[in-house]
């Protein structure tokens, strides 16, 4: 058992890990102490704690927010979860880490300090000529707490990680999650059945390997792991709860409860996305010709200007190739577009 730290008995009575973690920015003095029902917390660092109760369990479950600072809802969402848990108000049948990705950026209120945390992972931390900085080794220290969470959970374990983010701008599809590339094995219909309960039926199915947390957690961990997009970005206090309420219910049953049981899979439930291209910014010069209001899943009819990177415009070049994740502001190099294109429940779903 490690020395009880000065903020311990203030954590055990409040149970209001946020708040510490937000006036430690960086770092906090790792600690564990054990709930009255027996469930072990380990916090072991700003942002990240882990709960693990008694007896054997068969999922690990990582529930990651504030990856960017400024996307407030999945925070509370997790913060009442956090609150719950500590105060004996919810019992646990599963391991669960909690992650508050980037609390400087929460305290700022902006995306990031000096370098977007999601581009980072999967290794991207540290990069050859390219000097660290807090977001970089904060990126490096996530990687290793998941590591050593999913390596201590019981063998055969399933392992979950569900990355809690809301977008930019608005979206025809208010919710929607970002499936990782899996290279080459099925995509799973008992995690889009989880979505579904979590109130997200819009999933885009990535193509390539990526920097993000969820894609690290997915190829280097085995996890079915996603990034689920749970709105609009919108200031604390701001949001609509009400609005969160199947995914916090359904989280909460996952974490809860031995097994969970989802209604039966209809593929017409889904709406379903495959990224057909990426555009990056590579010019100083960059723009889109659409507003910025312009929302999340809006098509364009085929020849119609996507972007224009210098001298170099972008077309559609498919009949209702819709645009995601648009951002003109991104660092040269990085990626300002995705398009996507509907598709269809087939055999490469089991």
């Amino acid at each position: 058992m490690l020395a009880k730290p000065d903020y311990l008995n203030e954590l055990i009575n409040s149970g209001d890990f946020l708040t510490l973690s937000r006036d430690n920015e960086w770092h906090l003095e790792a600690s564990e102490f054990a709930l009255e029902n027996g469930t072990r917390v380990t916090v072991h660092d700003t942002g990240v704690i882990e709960f693990q109760p008694q007896g054997t369990t068969t999922k690990d479950v990582v529930l990651s927010s504030a990856v960017h600072g400024n996307e407030t809802a999945p925070i509370e969402i997790c913060d009442e979860l956090i609150k719950t848990i500590i105060k004996g108000e919810l019992a646990l049948n599963q391991r669960v880490l909690f992650i508050f990705g980037n609390p400087k950026s929460i305290n700022i209120g902006l995306r990031f300090v000096e370098e977007n945390l999601n581009r980072l992972f999967n290794g991207h931390h540290t990069v050859e000529g390219v000097p660290m900085n807090d977001e970089r080794k904060r990126a490096a220290k996530l990687e290793e707490y998941v590591t050593d969470f999913f390596a201590r959970g019981e063998q055969g374990s399933a392992r979950y990680h569900y990355d809690l983010h809301t977008a930019i701008r608005g979206s025809k599809n208010e919710k929607f999650a970002v499936y990782p590339y899996l290279h080459g094995k099925p995509w799973k219909k008992t995690q889009l059945q989880f979505l579904l309960s979590c109130g997200v039926n819009t999933v885009l199915m990535m193509k390539s390997p990526a920097t993000t947390f969820s894609y690290y957690s997915s190829f280097v961990h085995g996890a079915d792991s996603f990034t689920v997009e749970l709105g609009q970005v919108k200031p604390f206090g701001e949001n609509d709860m009400a609005r969160f309420a199947k995914t916090k219910q359904t989280l909460t049953a996952l974490i809860s409860q031995k097994e969970v049981q989802y209604p039966q899979f209809n593929a017409s439930d889904f709406e379903l996305f495959a990224v057909h291209r990426t555009i990056n910014r590579t010019q100083q010069d960059f723009s889109f010709p659409f507003s910025d209001d312009a929302e999340n899943f809006t098509g364009f009819a085929k020849g119609e200007l996507l972007a224009t990177d210098g001298d170099t415009p972008y077309y559609a070049d498919v009949e209702g190739e819709a645009i995601i994740f648009p951002n003109a502001h991104v660092a040269l190099g990085q990626r300002a577009l995705l398009t996507v294109i509907p598709m269809h429940v087939d055999s490469n779903f089991v």
